[in-house]
């Protein structure tokens, strides 16, 4: 398992040295100028930009062929669909503690830039649930067989789709509560949200393992 995540990280070390810049550069921008929309931007773009990066890495295993060598290693098919969701998590984790450190040094430098006290909740469950949605999409279509020739589109469908998913759970969340919500009912709706998410995420890890399971090679 741990030459598999080691792996995966390998993978994904280029594509994260070059986010990282990026992120660097929007959340100094964003400070500098006391702009919200960066701050948001950045926030966001940090969660679903390193989680969408570990599913870029699986990607490039199909150019060195190494998803087929893994097939005849000695390991669990299972504990290969694992290392897939376990990267996307660390990512993920990645992502949250940057952007917790950039919201910090807003607020170090240039004082509270959002309108409420919620929205930084808000941002993370966003951005959280985009990219727990996107995996549990993304993985049981590129492990099932062909499903690596169609990589690259399987990705943009689950990007979209991600987002997707989160725009019609909020709309749907407008539409039943139309009035202002108090603090504690943001908070309780973002970890029903945050629930969902992680529903569809281990459940599609148990379906990705029964088709990994499945495959001839």
């Amino acid at each position: 398992m741990k030459g598999l995540l080691k792996n995966n990280c390998f993978a994904t070390l280029d594509n994260a040295k070059a986010i990282t810049g990026l992120m660097v550069l929007l959340c100094v921008s964003g400070i500098v100028m006391k702009n919200q929309s960066l701050i948001i931007s950045f926030t966001l773009i940090c969660m679903v930009g390193f989680s969408l990066i570990s599913l870029v890495g699986s990607l490039k295993e199909r150019g060195f062929k190494w998803d087929k060598y893994k097939l005849s290693m000695p390991v669990k098919r299972a504990e290969i669909v694992r290392s897939y969701f376990l990267s996307l998590l660390i990512w993920l984790a990645f992502g949250m503690l940057l952007a917790g450190i950039g919201i910090g040094l807003s607020l170090v430098f240039r004082g509270f830039l959002f309108d409420k006290h919620t929205d930084v909740f808000n941002l993370y469950v966003g951005g959280i649930g985009v990219s727990l949605f996107m995996g549990a999409i993304f993985f049981p279509l590129y492990c099932s067989p062909g499903g690596e020739e169609r990589g690259e589109a399987l990705l943009v469908i689950s990007l979209l789709l991600g987002f997707g998913i989160m725009v019609a759970i909020s709309s749907f969340i407008n539409v039943r509560i139309p009035t202002p919500m108090t603090a504690r009912g943001t908070i309780a709706v973002g970890f029903m949200i945050l629930s969902a998410a992680v529903c569809a995420f281990v459940f599609s890890y148990v379906l990705t393992i029964r088709i990994y399971r499945r495959r001839d090679c």
